[in-house]
């Protein structure tokens, strides 16, 4: 069965309506929801160039600008590392692949029929490219108003995103394994960093939770907040505690 038999991919008028935006030049929109898969199959020459990949290429970087714009003018207040490690977290690849959820941008992208079947129209890795290269086509078809249109798309995205990762922060697995251990008294709950890797633009934190100097629960995450409360939330699991 195709991907048309099936009723995928939907028609891009659809899209169009979802994002708020209608392309001039439709063969930017079409470039950027075809997945290399799709392009193979046609067994046409250069078929690597009629893909998103390219597209995906560029949109990196518009999305890197209009991610650093928005942090560097939104929080004054914040250090150039702390900046540059939630950017990472706004455009990695779980945040974009919700970002693309959100607009259900796997309905309208032409895929391989194997790669469909496979379900690739959820995979987090084809649905972030996809992202990306949406943005870039965005960008090239609005010409001078490019990054004003990718803008009007991606910010309100990038605001729930932080809106909402600021409550799983504090959402509180740290609260609750304090209120735990305090019912025993003279316990001392401590965090202690144990490693950083990565490059300084994107690193990971790796955290211990230490009760009593004994480690109960171990953590990573893109901010040393975020892997104290994973670190957390496993002392919780250890502990029998549902968080």
């Amino acid at each position: 069965m195709s991907n048309f038999e099936s009723g995928y991919p939907k028609p891009t008028e659809l899209l169009q309506q979802k994002i708020g935006y209608r392309f001039e030049n439709h063969s930017y929109l079409q470039r950027a929801l075809t997945h290399s898969s799709y392009s193979n199959e046609q067994g046409e020459k250069h078929h690597h160039l009629l893909c998103n990949e390219r597209l995906e290429f560029l949109g990196d970087s518009v999305l890197s600008v209009v991610v650093s714009r928005y942090l560097y003018t939104t929080f004054p207040g914040l250090a150039e590392g702390e900046l540059t490690r939630l950017r990472a977290e706004l455009v990695c690849e779980r945040a974009l692949s919700s970002f693309a959820a959100r607009i259900h941008l796997g309905d309208y992208l032409l895929l391989g029929v194997g790669e469909d079947k496979n379900h690739g129209r959820e995979r987090r890795s084809i649905l972030a490219d996809a992202f990306e290269a949406l943005l870039a086509a965005i960008y090239l078809d609005a010409a001078e108003q490019g990054f004003e249109r990718v803008e009007e798309l991606l910010l309100p995205l990038i605001q729930d995103e932080i809106a909402n990762a600021d409550k799983q922060g504090s959402s509180d697995y740290k609260t609750l394994l304090q209120q735990f251990v305090q019912q025993t008294e003279g316990d001392f709950l401590e965090y202690v960093t144990v490693s950083e890797s990565g490059p300084d633009h994107q690193k990971t934190f790796t955290v211990e939770a230490r009760l009593n100097s004994n480690v109960i629960g171990k953590g990573q995450g893109q901010s040393k907040r975020r892997a104290e409360q994973n670190a957390a939330r496993q002392a919780l699991e250890l502990f029998g505690v549902q968080p």
